[in-house]
């Protein structure tokens, strides 16, 4: 006997075969989206409209038109989306614009809301 250099019928060498063999179906898990949150910025007395668009600029990268719009919403309607994020990105939004108003002395806030 000598040495044979045919393919050998095991299928290790592909790593997609499914243990029934090739005729066998690989079963591929369906992944949910992850829930989606709106980040929002709550009206008060104080916090200058300026502030309101620099907080949109920085954190949220809007343009100054984008922000003005918001900051707008903010002031007439009492509160405005800045932006639509997973859990964990909302929550660091919502932590960095309430620790910079408040180091700026302002009492803007802004929230998270599960988005329908």
């Amino acid at each position: 006997m000598g040495n044979n250099n045919n393919k050998n019928n095991n299928n290790s060498n592909y790593p997609f075969s499914s243990p029934e063999g090739e005729a066998g179906v690989q079963i591929v898990p369906k992944l949910d989206t992850p829930k989606m949150y709106k980040v929002i910025l709550l009206n008060d007395d104080y916090t200058p409209m300026d502030f309101v668009v620099l907080v949109l600029r920085r954190f949220f990268a809007k343009t100054e038109e984008q922000a003005t719009q918001i900051m707008l919403d903010v002031h007439k309607k009492g509160a405005g989306v800045a932006g639509v994020y997973s859990l964990e990105i909302a929550e660091m939004k919502v932590m960095q614009v309430n620790q910079f108003a408040q180091l700026n002395q302002y009492p803007l806030k802004s929230t998270l809301e599960e988005e329908a």
